[in-house]
Order: C-alpha cells, then sequence, then structure tokens
C-alpha cells in the first residue's frame, strides 16, 4: 500500500475533523463571501513526485483556491438558476463520497433502493401519475437528452425504424417544434444526431414566450401525416413564462406527437397551490425534464428526467453487457441513462426530501417568487431601470435604463461585471425580445428580505458610480 495513503488511512479523523472546520469556516462567512468572484490567475504548481498527503494537499488548497471561489451557495448569487445546497443535502453529499456507490444497477446495494424511493417522492411532489418512472441524471441537459432520445425512437418506430439498432441513415429528417426552447434543447438534437436546424419555432403569443396554441394545431394540421416532437416549456429561463401544458395535452387526442416538457427549475410550481396551476397538464407528458440543483436545492451536478414510455428508454439505453445483467428482467439504472457509471447522486436529494417534505418546498418556491417580486416592485420605482418582462415567479428579469440612450449588450456585461467586482451580488446577461437585459434568478432557500435590500443597494450604488 503507498505509505501517504496508509497514514492517511489511519488519520481519517483528523483529516475529516479538518474538513469540517473549513466547512464551517465557509458557511459561517457565507453572508459576506462575495457571490462571485474574477479568479487571480495562479502558476500550476505542477504534479509532485511523492505527494504531500491528504493535509498538505488540503492546506495548499486553502492556501492558493479556498479564497477565490464564488459564494453560489449563498443567498445572493442569482445568475442563471442556481439552488443553494440544504444543510441536509450537503449530509447526504458527504455520504455519497463516504459510501462510494456503484449506481449502475440494484443488485448489490440498497443505493438502487434510495434513488427509486427519491424518485418516487419527487414524482409524489410533481403530482405525477404512477405510470411515470424516472432517474436521475448530470444537469437538465442530460434530462432532456434522455427525453428526446426517446422522443426520436417513438417517432421512428411510427415509420417502421429501430433507430438503436438500425441508425438514423433510413430515417427522414424529424421535426421538432417549440415556441422558446431552451439552449440546453439545442444541444441534445446536435448531440443526437437530429441537427439544431430540424428545431422549428412556432410564434409565441403576444409579449410571451407561451406558444401560440393556434399556430401549433396549425402545425400539427399541415404535418398529421408525419409523426414529430412538441417540446414545451414549464418555466422558460428569462421569463418563467409556461406553455399552455393542458392544451397541449389535449392535442395528443387528435394529432400523433411525442410530448416533452422541459420543467427544469418551472416544474416546481407544483410544489405551490397558488402556483401550481401552471404546471396543469404535465402529468399529460411523454417525457418530463426536471431539475434538481435549482429548486431541490441540492448540491450540483443533479438532475430527474420521467417518461411513460421505459420500454423506449431501454432501448435506446440498454447496455449489451453480461456483467450488468438483463436489460429486460432488470432496467435499472445503466439501461436507462447514458452513464453506465453513475455517482449515488439521489442520497442527497433523499436526504433534503425527508428532511423537509413537501411543506418545506412549498415555502422555498412561494417565499423565493415573493423575494423576487420585491426587487421587482423596487425596479418599478426607479428610474435607472426597467423590467423587461411581468416576473410571473422566481427571475425578475429588467435592463438599465438611460434616456436618450440605447442600453447595448456590451452596456449591461460592464455593469454586471462592476455589481460583481462589489461583491454583493452576481447576476447574468441576457437578451429579451431582441433587447439586452439581466437576470436575476431567486431559487436560494436562505434568500431573505434583508438580502433583497442589500442586493437593490448595491444595483443602485454601481448604477450610480458609472453615471458618474
Amino acid at each position: 500500500m503507498v505509505k501517504k495513503m496508509e497514514t492517511d488511512h489511519q488519520n481519517i479523523k483528523v483529516i475529516l475533523d479538518q474538513v469540517v472546520q473549513e466547512a464551517e469556516r465557509f458557511f459561517a462567512n457565507i453572508d459576506s463571501h462575495p457571490s462571485a468572484v474574477s479568479p487571480t490567475p495562479i502558476m500550476p504548481a505542477g504534479l509532485p513526485t511523492e505527494g504531500y498527503g491528504a493535509m498538505g494537499a488540503l492546506e495548499q488548497f486553502q492556501a492558493s483556491y479556498a479564497k477565490q471561489v464564488s459564494g453560489s451557495a449563498g443567498p445572493r448569487y442569482l445568475g442563471f438558476v442556481t439552488g443553494g445546497a440544504t444543510p441536509a443535502s450537503v449530509a447526504g453529499d458527504w455520504l455519497v463520497s463516504v459510501y462510494d456507490q456503484n449506481l449502475s444497477g440494484i443488485e448489490d446495494s440498497a443505493a438502487g433502493q434510495v434513488e427509486l424511493e427519491a424518485i418516487a417522492m419527487l414524482r409524489e411532489l410533481f403530482h405525477l401519475p404512477e405510470e411515470f418512472s424516472g432517474a436521475f441524471v448530470s444537469g437538465a441537459t442530460m434530462a432532456n437528452f434522455v427525453g428526446l432520445a426517446q422522443a426520436r425512437q417513438w417517432v421512428a418506430h411510427q415509420l417502421g425504424i429501430n433507430i438503436a439498432q438500425q441508425g438514423l441513415y433510413h430515417l427522414p429528417p424529424i421535426k421538432i417544434v417549440s415556441g422558446a426552447p431552451h439552449s440546453s434543447v439545442y444541444k441534445s438534437l446536435s448531440m443526437l444526431g437530429m441537427g439544431r436546424e430540424s428545431m422549428q419555432l412556432i410564434p409565441c403569443l403576444d409579449n410571451r414566450e407561451a406558444i401560440d396554441i393556434a399556430l401549433l394545431r396549425a402545425f400539427l394540421e399541415e404535418n398529421k401525416a408525419t409523426p414529430c416532437v412538441v417540446v414545451a416549456n414549464a418555466g422558460t429561463v428569462n421569463s418563467v413564462d409556461y406553455d399552455d401544458l393542458q392544451a397541449i395535452g389535449q392535442l395528443k387526442q387528435e394529432y400523433s406527437f411525442w410530448f416533452h416538457v422541459d420543467a427544469a427549475f418551472g416544474g416546481f410550481a407544483a410544489c405551490s397551490p397558488t402556483y401550481n396551476h401552471l404546471t396543469s397538464g404535465i402529468d399529460q407528458a411523454d417525457s418530463i425534464t426536471i431539475d434538481a440543483h435549482k429548486w431541490l436545492n441540492v448540491p450540483y451536478d443533479s438532475a430527474m428526467q420521467f417518461t411513460r414510455h421505459k420500454s423506449l428508454q431501454v432501448e435506446v439505453f440498454q447496455n449489451h453487457a453480461a456483467y450488468l445483467g438483463n436489460a429486460i428482467d432488470h432496467p435499472e439504472f445503466a439501461h436507462l441513462t447514458p452513464e453506465n457509471s453513475r455517482r449515488f447522486r439521489a442520497l442527497p436529494a433523499w436526504f433534503t426530501l425527508k428532511a423537509y417534505g413537501h411543506q418545506g418546498y412549498q415555502q422555498i418556491v412561494e417565499e423565493n417568487v415573493a423575494m423576487a417580486r420585491l426587487l421587482a416592485q423596487k425596479i418599478e420605482q426607479e428610474d435607472k431601470f426597467e423590467l423587461v418582462a411581468p416576473t410571473r415567479l422566481n427571475v425578475v428579469c429588467f435592463t438599465l435604463k438611460q434616456q436618450d440612450q440605447v442600453i447595448t449588450f456590451d452596456d449591461i456585461k460592464l455593469y454586471l461585471d462592476r455589481l460583481k467586482q462589489e461583491g454583493h451580488v452576481f447576476m447574468t446577461p441576457t437578451i429579451y425580445k431582441g433587447k439586452p437585459a439581466i437576470r436575476a434568478a431567486f431559487s436560494n432557500w436562505r434568500t431573505t428580505r434583508d438580502d433583497v435590500d442589500i442586493i437593490w443597494h448595491s444595483l443602485c450604488k454601481v448604477r450610480r458610480d458609472m453615471d458618474c
């Protein structure tokens, strides 16, 4: 055995105690830690010949890198849509590394049962019927990939082809339609060999990011001889707009199409009696994407895909290897997702769901929405900013306002860079309806009214400084 490994093994309690102290330090200072940083380039020291041991590696990390990680776990990181890990999910995630389970199947460990129970709890949280099966993947992009891979297989079956066996070569182009698809959908189409150009955009309703159902119906009528794929949104990234999922589901009674719903974070509206009408009809989908490291607030690299068509999923992803067992008898989990090697990422989700339950997640959703609306109210009352979209849920989409001056994307980037340097809040730029804008996405369980006050003060201060 490597001598330093044996020494570290004997001193594991001391090492983990030091890691706990580092974690306690980080959590104790999270409110004052910069929301985002512009890291200083560090000259790599290179690979040591003998190694420094775990304590030496920890000390080097603390000296070189620890102070330059972002405060993305904190309450004022409003970029992208990033939740902060709940205490229970952190505990679960630490145990993931301790147990180091292989989640390719369910035959050799109870870990697979944990994933199945976590999926069942999430299905209940989102009010999905039991015919939906699910599995954990690394993020919304991979969940969209899995759903669209099944859609591709389904379309091919309608045409008498099994893509998983025969490939795409005998298949005509597959038509994918959507109103305002997320970029990860285009990426998935590229990876699946269908191509980004297979996406056909259907116009949205006026001043909305929701597909015009009448125009969708017209498209389906015109193409009723050809099976296609409809990608619907349950929460767009700019304005958290929702397609009419109920109406799209009803169209399936008249037309032949695969119904995929990208509900990466908007699916969590189902947790709240106040907002669950937005997800009405999601139970009619064929496949669904929902992210966990967004509003579920678990550590990064976690999402779920749900499907009504597990047999199609197995056709696409089954792994023909004797040591992985029979995909027909035991289609978990290497036979359901792109990865054969799967981390025990269901455990943090299981921990947090058991710890805080339905009421806990209802409260997170409703409080985040309240904080987003509070910021929106402040923006509406200030002549230096303006909303570019209604604040429907947890994302505030706004821009800088300057009399007799057109605000450019470069202006937005410069402003956000200055805001990042202030350290109190982090936001990301976007384009909404052709207009350069800023997104403030509230999805962290820690965020309070006091944080909104700090955010607002920082927004106004940087705006004043740039005007000087």
